[in-house]
This record gives C-alpha cells, sequence and structure tokens, in this order.
C-alpha cells in the first residue's frame, strides 16, 4: 500500500481508503456485519489506514462497526465521519440557511453521538456532509469546529461536496479555513479536475475522491436487465434507462483495457489516482473479495498520458441523483 499526505493534516493517508456508507446496511441492501467487519480486518491487513463513515449511515451502524474494528487493532488508523444535514436536505438546496442545516448546538450533538459509536476519544476527520458556498459567509460552523478541535474531540475539518458540484467550494478551499474536501470525482464525473482539484492543491487541502465507482456503473455488471432487492438505494439511483445507459456508455471503455488495467474497476481507481490532487479514493468494500482487489491498484504505478487522453473522452455529464 502507497500512502499520501492529507493536505495541511500532514496525516499520511492510505491511497485507498475504505469507504463505510455500504456497512451501515441501511440503504445497500445484503450488508452482513461479519461480512463487513473480516473486510474492514482485510482492509487494514492490506495497508488501508483511513476510513470513511458517517453519523447517518444506518443510524450510527456504520460508526459502530468501525469503532469496534480500529479499537481492537494496534495500527494507527485514521477514522473521518460527518454530520448530517438537520433538515434533511440531500444535497443541500438553494436558500438553505446554515444556521437551520448545521447550527452550532447541532454539530456539537452529533460529535458527541459519533464519538458514543465509535467509543473513541477523538474524531481524526470530521466533515460536514453537504455544503453551499454562500454559508461561508456565517462563521459560527466553522468556530464550533474549531473549538471542538481545541477540546480534543476533532483533529482536522473537512466537507462533503453536494453530488456533481464540485465548484460550490471553491471559495471554502480558497479561504484556507478547511483541511479536506470530499468530492465525486470518477470517470464520468471528471468536473472536479477544471477547477477543484488544481485550487487544493494550491491551498494544500486533501481531496478525498468519492464514488470512483459511479455507485456500481464503472464496475461493468450492470446492464439493462440488472435487479436491486426492494429498499436498496440503487433501484433509484439507476431506475428508467439509466441501466441502458450507463451499459452503453461502459462498453467503449472496455476496449480501453490491456496491460495498464486489467479490470474496469482497476481502470476506474488508477483514473482517481492519477491526479496529484487526490490524497485518497474511497470505494465502498463490503466483502473481503472487493478489499483485494481494490488494494491491489496501490502498487505505485501510473496510466499513462495517452491513456489518460483517452479516458478524458469518456466525461458524461449527468445527474442520476435527482
Amino acid at each position: 500500500m502507497n500512502y499520501r499526505r492529507l493536505g495541511k493534516t500532514g496525516f499520511q493517508v492510505s491511497e485507498v481508503g475504505f469507504g463505510a456508507w455500504g456497512i451501515g446496511g441501511s440503504m445497500w441492501m445484503g450488508a452482513q456485519d461479519d461480512e463487513s467487519i473480516a473486510a474492514l480486518h482485510a482492509a487494514i491487513d492490506a495497508g488501508v489506514n483511513f476510513i470513511d463513515t458517517a453519523l447517518v449511515y444506518g443510524d450510527g451502524h456504520s460508526e459502530t462497526l468501525v469503532g469496534q474494528v480500529v479499537r481492537s487493532r494496534p495500527e494507527r488508523i485514521y477514522i473521518a465521519t460527518k454530520v448530517p444535514p438537520k433538515n434533511e436536505h440531500w444535497p443541500a438546496l438553494p436558500g438553505d440557511r446554515i444556521a437551520d442545516t448545521f447550527p452550532s448546538a447541532y454539530i456539537v450533538d452529533c460529535t458527541e453521538q459519533s464519538l458514543r459509536n465509535l467509543k473513541l476519544d477523538c474524531i481524526d476527520l470530521q466533515q460536514l456532509h453537504v455544503w453551499r458556498d454562500e454559508w461561508i459567509e456565517d462563521q459560527g460552523w466553522i468556530e464550533t469546529l474549531r473549538t471542538l478541535k481545541a477540546q480534543g474531540k476533532v483533529r482536522a475539518i473537512g466537507v462533503s461536496i453536494n453530488d456533481h458540484e464540485p465548484d460550490s467550494a471553491l471559495r471554502l478551499v480558497e479561504s484556507g479555513v478547511i483541511d479536506t474536501v470530499q468530492v465525486i470525482y470518477n470517470i464520468f464525473d471528471q468536473a472536479p479536475a477544471e477547477r477543484l482539484l488544481p485550487a487544493c492543491l494550491r491551498h494544500d487541502v486533501g481531496v478525498l475522491a468519492r464514488c470512483p465507482y459511479d455507485e456500481g456503473g464503472l464496475t461493468g455488471v450492470i446492464g439493462p436487465d440488472t435487479t436491486f432487492p426492494e429498499g436498496d438505494w440503487r433501484h433509484h439511483y439507476f431506475k428508467g434507462d439509466r441501466k441502458a445507459q450507463v451499459a452503453a456508455h461502459v462498453a467503449p471503455l472496455k476496449q480501453l483495457l490491456g496491460p495498464e488495467a486489467n479490470t474496469l474497476p482497476e481502470l476506474a481507481l488508477r483514473f482517481c489516482l492519477a491526479h496529484p490532487a487526490v490524497s485518497t479514493v474511497i470505494p465502498g468494500m463490503r466483502r473481503r473479495k472487493h478489499v483485494q482487489a481494490n488494494c491491489s491498484v496501490s502498487d505505485g504505478r501510473k496510466l499513462s498520458d495517452g491513456l489518460m487522453k483517452d479516458l478524458s473522452r469518456h466525461a458524461w455529464q449527468r445527474n442520476f441523483y435527482d
């Protein structure tokens, strides 16, 4: 496993991290706790030292599992979690006020609850789970997080950027008040590379690249006849003819497989890691076989300029989260 500096935090984090949404079990159907725990242990065995979870994932269940595993291990593991929006707007909407979304007392309460779920004394990275750049005018949220930091309950501060809106955090990055951003970045959604990622490099802000597989679309296994269990959120994400659209966009990518990447998942992860601003990429990993495949990509090999140029032609502007 290779490691990268997480912006100004100075944390040396595994360039492949563990995305822990799926193990929460409330929106990704089929997660089994014993399998999830085994996957977490396998990831740490493979050198993963960064885990991204959230208070809302399974109403704290993901945090509980993560804390259980991390407390049992001698390795230094960095844990990132998130404060959900109090108004439950996913993503944050135009006109939403930060006073309604992240009031100071609520940030404190959520942080305390996450610490209880994790059964730890400190969160390495506390993030706001949605963001709008106009909120930067109100300093209450950052002062609250700084107070938590001074109290030793939080080590670093970040935000998770709204779906497919990377420029909505440019002012925040340039302000210098945060340590990290988390953003959707993958072969289909390459927009962060235009302005956000260069800004993060200039201002030494760490980048967590989320959704490297486009919620499964870039794994190559989703086709027109794919079905998802009742209650699984992907049933909505890939509704209508979206599965057929995905298959049509993935088909030409398969022609790019070869010595630089043998599988679509490998190609997807290597694309994310090719950008120097990316500190860690956080694919979901609910099973040990996924852990092994994902972690094997951290071998120091980089995609060639020619292949990156080819991949740049596969950007796809659309929003399945609507």
